[in-house]
């Protein structure tokens, strides 16, 4: 087993800044190489403080502010134009920059594009949905409109 610090959220596995105990193969060939994690060492200890302060200081500030954002994304459908063929297939997929970015454009909020989940990968026009990680207990899913780009 191999200690770890993570340097970014993992899914099912913690949060930036927490120290993780993970088998080997998946820390030598996933985690350190993707740069989600580095070795844990004595002196790590201070990077673990860095790591935290920044994330909270990404996080938003309170929970009102996080479930305001909440209802906020909830409520509205996210517009989202890219290029399509004619059959409504996409040249390549939608990635979560795409949707910070459309989220930012409706006016709703600015949000973290590392923070958002897509369960499948979105590869046609039509209605889809993404949840994004507010803070580590609030989680909004958002209604993604995908359209053809004219």
């Amino acid at each position: 087993m191999s200690k770890l610090i993570l340097t970014h959220e993992v899914s099912g596995l913690g949060s930036a800044g927490d120290v993780v105990e993970v088998k080997n193969g998946y820390a030598r060939n996933y985690l350190i190489p993707q740069g989600f994690a580095i070795a844990w060492t004595r002196g790590g200890e201070k990077q673990v403080e860095q790591i935290k302060s920044a994330r909270a200081a990404r996080e938003h500030a309170t929970i009102e502010e996080a479930q305001d954002l909440k209802l906020k994304l909830e409520a509205n459908k996210v517009k989202l134009a890219v290029k399509a063929g004619a059959e409504g297939r996409l040249f390549g997929s939608v990635k979560t920059a795409d949707i910070a970015a459309a989220v930012e454009a409706a006016g709703i909020g600015a949000v973290d594009k590392r923070k958002i989940e897509i369960a499948s990968p979105i590869k046609s026009v039509g209605t889809h949905e993404a949840t994004i990680k507010l803070r580590d207990d609030i989680n909004a899913t958002i209604t993604l409109q995908v359209v053809a780009a004219k």
